[in-house]
C-alpha cells in the first residue's frame, strides 16, 4: 500500500494560521496552476477563510469548465488590499509570478506549494517536491490535512490539474499516487467524457490555422533525433490566434518517430522568444532550459531569449545537439 503524501508542517500551519489568503497562478497559465488555485480556493473558503486568486495573464478559454474560474482577477485588482498569506501554487520561482510579484509586499507572510525540482525555495514556508505528477496532487494532500470536505468542485480543480501535467496520464511522469487520488476524485460523479473531450480533443478554427502554420516550420536536425518549429507573431495574426492556442504545439515535434528532443519557438514581443521544450526519456530537456535561463521538468521546459526568432531557436537546437553529444 502506497504511504499518502504529508506536507510540512509550517506551510499547513501558514495556511491554519491566515484569514486573508491571496493565491497566485504562473504566468501564461496552465490546467495545473489555475486547477490548483481554485481547488486551494474552494477548500480554504470552505473553512470559512477570505480568499483571492490572482494571475498575471487571463484563464485560457479551454479551462473555463474550472468552477470559480471567473475568481481570477489579475493582481492590479489587488491594489489598497492586505493579506496574511501569499500562496502561489505551482509556480517554480518568483520570474513566474510576473506581475503577481509585487503582492509579496502587500502580505506578512509567505508559503508555495510545487512540484517543479528547480524551484529554490523564495516564500517563507516551502513545499516542493519534483517528484509529484502535479501540484495538485499536492493540493489534495493540503486540503486532506486541513481537514476540507472533498466535493465535486473540488475534485474537477484537482482532476483538470492533474489530467493536463500528465498528459492525460500518458506522460513518463504519471505515477500511481495520480491514479489513487483520481479513484478518490471520481468518488464526486466527476463528468470525465466532456472535461476529456474540452481539453484534449476539441480545437478551435484558430487553433487549426496556428498548427498548420507551425508544422510549414517544421525542421528537423541531428539525424532526425531533433526537430524544431517556430511561430512569429503575423502568424498568430492571421490565423486569429492567442498565445494560448500554442501551448500544446510542441508536442507534435516530439510524436514522430526517432525524434528525442522538440522545441517550438514563438514570438512574444518586445524582441523576445518563448521557448517551449520537450524530451523523451531518457532524455532531458531541463539542463536546456536552465542554460537560458529557464527551467521545468526533464521531459518539459521552457525559457525566453532574446530575439530574432530564427536565431532563438537555433541557439536551442545547438544546446540541445550539446545534450545528446554529452557536451556541456
Amino acid at each position: 500500500m502506497e504511504q499518502r503524501r504529508t506536507i510540512a508542517e509550517g506551510v499547513l500551519r501558514a495556511l491554519r494560521d491566515a484569514h486573508r489568503v491571496a493565491i497566485c497562478a504562473h504566468v501564461n497559465p496552465d490546467g495545473d496552476t489555475i486547477g490548483s488555485a481554485l481547488a486551494l480556493a474552494h477548500g480554504l473558503m470552505q473553512l470559512g477563510k477570505r480568499v483571492w486568486v490572482y494571475c498575471q495573464d487571463k484563464v485560457p478559454d479551454v479551462l473555463h469548465l474550472l468552477p470559480g474560474w471567473e475568481l481570477v482577477t489579475p493582481p492590479e485588482s489587488a491594489a489598497g488590499k492586505r493579506f496574511d498569506l501569499l500562496v502561489p501554487v505551482d509556480v517554480s520561482d518568483e520570474t513566474r509570478l510576473g506581475r503577481c510579484a509585487a503582492l509579496l509586499e502587500q502580505c506578512d507572510h509567505s508559503a508555495q506549494i510545487d512540484h517543479h525540482g528547480t524551484n529554490p525555495g523564495y516564500c517563507e514556508q516551502n513545499e516542493i517536491d519534483g517528484t509529484a505528477s502535479a501540484t495538485a496532487l499536492m493540493i489534495a494532500a493540503v486540503l486532506r490535512e486541513l481537514g476540507v470536505t472533498m466535493n465535486r468542485e473540488i475534485a474537477i480543480c484537482l482532476y483538470v490539474g492533474t489530467a493536463t501535467d500528465t498528459g492525460n496520464f500518458a506522460y513518463s511522469n504519471t505515477t500511481a499516487e495520480a491514479f489513487r487520488v483520481v479513484s478518490e476524485l471520481m468518488e464526486q460523479h466527476l463528468p470525465l467524457s466532456s472535461i476529456g473531450r474540452v481539453l484534449f480533443r476539441v480545437k478551435q478554427p484558430c487553433q487549426v490555422l496556428l498548427l498548420t502554420r507551425a508544422l510549414n516550420s517544421y525542421r528537423f536536425h541531428h539525424g532526425g533525433e531533433i526537430t524544431s518549429m517556430a511561430l512569429s507573431r503575423k502568424d498568430f495574426e492571421d490565423s486569429g490566434a492567442l498565445p494560448e492556442h500554442a501551448d500544446t504545439i510542441v508536442n507534435f515535434g516530439i510524436e514522430v518517430a526517432g525524434v528525442k528532443m522538440a522545441v517550438l519557438g514563438r514570438e512574444a514581443g518586445e524582441g523576445r522568444v518563448k521557448i517551449s521544450l520537450r524530451a523523451l526519456e531518457p532524455w532531458s530537456v531541463a539542463g536546456v532550459a536552465s542554460r537560458f535561463g529557464g527551467g521545468g521538468h526533464a521531459q518539459a521546459a521552457g525559457c525566453t531569449l532574446d530575439g530574432p526568432l530564427d536565431e532563438a531557436v537555433r541557439r536551442v537546437v545547438d544546446a540541445m545537439e550539446a545534450e545528446l553529444e554529452g557536451r556541456t
